[in-house]
Formats: structure tokens, sequence, C-alpha cells
């Protein structure tokens, strides 16, 4: 198992949900990986959830991805340690708002500060280390939403919509300066992370799965394996040729 074997990650959002798994996966082919999280509470409990792994596989960050300095940080702490960035994961996230006429300003401002802000950071600090430390790739978790509408998530679907063209012009810039750094986006449906936990509270576990199923043509939502898996293609070398573009794991949605 060694599709990224030598490689070097950071993955924002790492201690649950898709950018945990994503760590999972990464480290399972052979990266070292430095976790990065807001939670700190949630990175203490990962020497024992990754206890299969060595310590020196990987390592911790306390990072406000919103937060410039944070980012400097990171990066820094990083290249310090392992001698080089080959994959940035901009998976952390948060799912707020409503409609466009009840959403209020200050969560307008802190779902893109979260959303697309923190992947504007991690790409403008990352990109400067990543084109010197050989192949790299840049893999934005953006979301279905990012792609297809609704009609009570204004502030969650403009930025990931935002992520979108953010991961388009970042590819560009990469190819123009001749830096062998790709960049790409991820778009999923629906997916069994802590994402969803609003939503089950609200209907019960059983019910809001069945409720979001029924919206997906499969008539089933994701798991993070089906995410991590797509994460792990765009980290490995077996992407080589592809930038500017983005993979959409949505059971069919978007071709309604």
């Amino acid at each position: 198992m060694s599709r990224v074997e030598g490689k070097v990650a950071i993955i924002t959002g790492a201690a649950s949900g898709l950018g945990y798994a994503a760590a999972v996966k990464l480290m399972s082919e052979g990266a070292k990986v430095m976790l990065s999280d807001i939670n700190d509470e949630m990175l203490k409990t990962m020497p024992e959830r990754l206890k299969d792994f060595s310590e020196t596989q990987f390592g911790t960050f306390v990072h406000d991805v919103t937060n410039e300095q944070a980012w400097i940080d990171l990066i820094e702490k990083t290249e310090s340690e392992y001698g080089k960035i080959n994959i940035l994961i901009n998976s952390a996230g948060i799912s707020l708002g409503a409609d466009i006429v009840s959403t209020e300003f200050d969560v307008w401002k802190k779902v893109h500060q979260v959303n697309l802000d923190s992947v504007f950071l991690g790409c403008k600090y990352a990109i400067p280390v990543m084109s010197k430390s050989g192949q790299g790739s840049i893999i934005n978790i953006s979301s279905i939403s990012g792609i297809v509408a609704g009609w009570n998530t204004a502030a969650y679907n403009s930025s990931k919509a935002g992520v979108r063209l953010l991961s388009k012009s970042v590819a560009l810039y990469c190819a123009k300066k001749g830096y062998d750094v790709r960049c790409n986006s991820v778009h999923p449906a629906f997916v069994n992370t802590p994402i969803l936990d609003p939503i089950k509270q609200a209907f019960g576990a059983e019910e809001a799965v069945a409720k979001l199923s029924r919206q997906i043509p499969m008539n089933k939502i994701g798991d993070t394996d089906d995410v991590s898996y797509a994460i792990l293609y765009l980290a490995s070398d077996e992407s080589k040729f592809m930038t500017g573009t983005e993979i959409v794991l949505d059971g069919g949605l978007s071709a309604m």
C-alpha cells in the first residue's frame, strides 16, 4: 500500500468527518500527515484513534482556518518537521444559514470565512513550499451545493461555488508559473458525517437519512470512503495530468 508513499500532506478539519477519513486513507498508503483542526480536544485523541500508525507519521496543529497567521505557522511547522509539503487538503467547513432574506450578514460572513477564505489562505501560503517540494496536489473539498443550488442555502451555495472557481484559478496560476502543483475540487452530495447531525437531531437519525436519500437518484447517501478514495486518487501521482477540474460524487443528483 504505497500510492502516496513518501509524500507529506496537510489536512484541515482533520479531527472528524471527511478530513479524518482522508487522513486515515493517506496514511494507510504511506503519507505523513499534519492534522489540523480547531477542536483541540478532538486532536488530543488522535494518538489513540490512530494507534495503528507510527506517531512519527502524523502531527497535530490546533488551527483556526480563518486566521492568516495560523496558516503561516502551520505551513512553517509542517515544512520544519517533515522537510516538504506535497499535498494540501482543505477540508474544514461549516453548513450554516438559510434563504437569502433570512440569512444574517454575520452568518453569511462566517460561512465564507470558514469555507472559502480558508481555502484562499491555504493555497496562498502552501503553494510556495509545494512548488519546491516536487509534484504537488491541492484538493479543495467543495460540495454538490457548489454546483446545484438550493433555495434555502444561500451562503453555503455561494461559498462552495467560490471554492470550485478558486480551485480553477489556482490550477491555472500554478501551470502558468511552471509549478508541478495541481489543484482540483471535490463535490460530494450528502455524506454520513457530523455535518448531518443537525438534520438527524431534527428528524431522528433514521428518518433524516431516508429523507436525504430520497433526493438522490441512487436512493442512498454517501459514506466517507466514497470521498476519501477520490481524495487519494487526486493526492497520488495517478492523477498527474488532472488539474483545474472537479470530481463530483453525488449519486446522480446533478444529472437530473
